[in-house]
């Protein structure tokens, strides 16, 4: 048995489920064979998911699992074995993708500066440089942290958030790729035609030309700390660094709280660990899976 506040908060992720289900999610999950019919049905297993996750930090698919055998079966009987849970778990990762586009949109607090985006990286480690990745290849590849300083095999996770004033940034867009893909190609690729937009990011993003374009083109640009130029003299260092430093301070300052944004993604649902996932769909239900029982726990 659950207390009757954690049987609400069940409830109540239950409901939300199910209305996404008849406004998008079932076009995701359609099944089209004579096996069509479930006796425990997809938005039962993504309930279970999430509330394990959000309100009892269960993060492990065996963990849920036994916690719904435990202390849900009254709630759901037809729940079966682990496997067929984690089986069934798996059909729905672009369920849990969608999930979290439509969360982002309808929950998007009232105090973002839609006009400043702060924006980071963080890994997803699924094996240690050490040793040889053979979980998801098509998707995972093997980079170096500079932030963690160690080698890994994974993937990389790419936020850009909505500037929040004294808080965690709101994100606007997520993106995931492979663990060596470089933020500033990220943001050509994805981010490059947003207009009217102030970005503030690491150095990493310090391209002087192709920003230049950019805040010629669409009236967007982007704030770093500053990056030392090679070859520059020690006098020119000196003459321009207090400046330097305090422009670095004051970009640095706004972009904290992203990092705070990760910390708190990574203690509330341990984002970053996927060493247990052993398949490409489960690797994206731990990614998708996660990001939205983070979500389900600020919005219940």
């Amino acid at each position: 048995m659950i207390s009757q506040a954690k049987a609400l908060k069940l409830v109540k992720i239950y409901l939300y489920i199910c209305k996404r289900f008849e406004e998008d999610l079932q076009n995701i999950c359609e099944r089209f064979s004579n096996n069509n019919i479930q006796e425990l049905t997809d938005q039962e297993i993504m309930t279970i998911y999430l509330f394990a996750i959000s309100e009892e930090q269960k993060f492990k698919v065996k963990q849920i699992h036994r916690f719904a055998n435990e202390y849900l079966h009254s709630w759901f009987p037809n729940l079966k074995s682990y496997s067929a849970f984690s089986n069934r778990l798996n059909r729905l990762s672009e369920a849990f993708r969608l999930l979290i586009g439509t969360m982002l949109t309808e929950f998007q607090p009232s105090d973002c500066i839609i006009e400043q985006n702060i924006l980071d990286s963080m890994p997803i480690v699924t094996c240690s440089g050490k040793r040889s990745g053979k979980v998801a290849k098509e998707l995972t590849d093997k980079t170096y942290c500079s932030t963690k300083n160690m080698w890994y095999y994974g993937l990389k996770l790419h936020v850009l958030g909505y500037r929040r004033i004294g808080k965690l940034p709101f994100p606007n867009q997520i993106c995931v790729t492979q663990a060596s893909t470089c933020d500033l190609s990220l943001f050509k690729e994805s981010w490059s035609n947003i207009e009217n937009t102030t970005f503030f990011g690491d150095k990493i993003y310090s391209d002087k030309d192709f920003f230049g374009k950019l805040e010629m083109d669409k009236n967007s640009n982007m704030l770093t700390p500053v990056k030392g130029i090679k070859g520059h003299s020690d006098w020119d260092k000196n003459y321009d660094r207090a400046a330097n430093d305090l422009f670095s301070k004051a970009v640095s300052t706004v972009r904290q709280p992203i990092e705070g944004l990760f910390n708190w993604l990574i203690e509330k649902t341990d984002f970053q660990r996927a060493s247990k996932v052993r398949s490409s769909k489960g690797l994206m239900v731990h990614v998708f899976g996660k990001i939205a029982a983070a979500f389900i726990l600020l919005i219940f």
